[in-house]
């Protein structure tokens, strides 16, 4: 069984991202599942501060998992401020912090032309602190995300998206004595 984690960069519930990670859990191969973690509201990060206990949480959930999946709108060219802060708090202490390894996927819907490119880009400069491992195909990118319907919504994933879990299967492949070989 492989256990993968969506994280929704956008708090509104009728986000097309948060929908798009719902057509990408849908697309996946019997014996894999994709939860949706409910919400990145955490307080502003702050070392100084014990992790509050939503944070504790998130970093458990994502070192359960066998895979995270970002669903990833761009707001002002890059992520949302509530995922960077998300990321800020998960990713300390470094040495343990759960992304490190992670196989890592990403996913997007945007107003604009060029989908969440900006934003993705922004996204694995980000990760790299982590020592994530970012699959880099397909990209899933849906530009001009407001002028499709609710219903039509998941139409332009649904051509990318089943290309997803086995690039993920075929990538699992390259990383030798990790235990994220079970998304074969």
């Amino acid at each position: 069984m492989v256990a993968l984690l969506g994280i929704c960069g956008s708090e509104r519930k009728s986000s097309l991202n948060r929908a798009l990670l719902v057509a990408v859990g849908q697309t996946l191969p019997d014996g894999a599942t994709l939860s949706i973690w409910d919400s990145l509201e955490l307080p502003i990060f702050n070392s100084d501060h014990p992790e509050p206990g939503r944070v504790v949480a998130l970093k458990q959930a994502i070192a359960a998992a066998d895979g995270i999946v970002f669903g990833v709108p761009e707001y002002n060219y890059s992520i949302p401020g509530g995922l960077k802060n998300a990321l800020d708090w998960v990713s300390r202490p470094l040495a343990n912090a759960p992304l490190r390894g992670k196989p890592i996927g990403l996913v997007g819907a945007a107003s604009g032309m060029s989908g969440t490119i900006r934003a993705q880009a922004h996204l694995r400069q980000i990760l790299l602190f982590s020592d994530a491992q970012i699959l880099s195909q397909p990209e899933v990118l849906i530009p001009r995300a407001h002028e499709l319907s609710t219903r039509r919504a998941s139409s332009p994933t649904t051509a990318r998206a089943p290309c997803w879990p086995g690039s993920a299967r075929r990538w699992s492949h390259s990383l030798p004595g990790t235990r994220h070989n079970s998304l074969r």
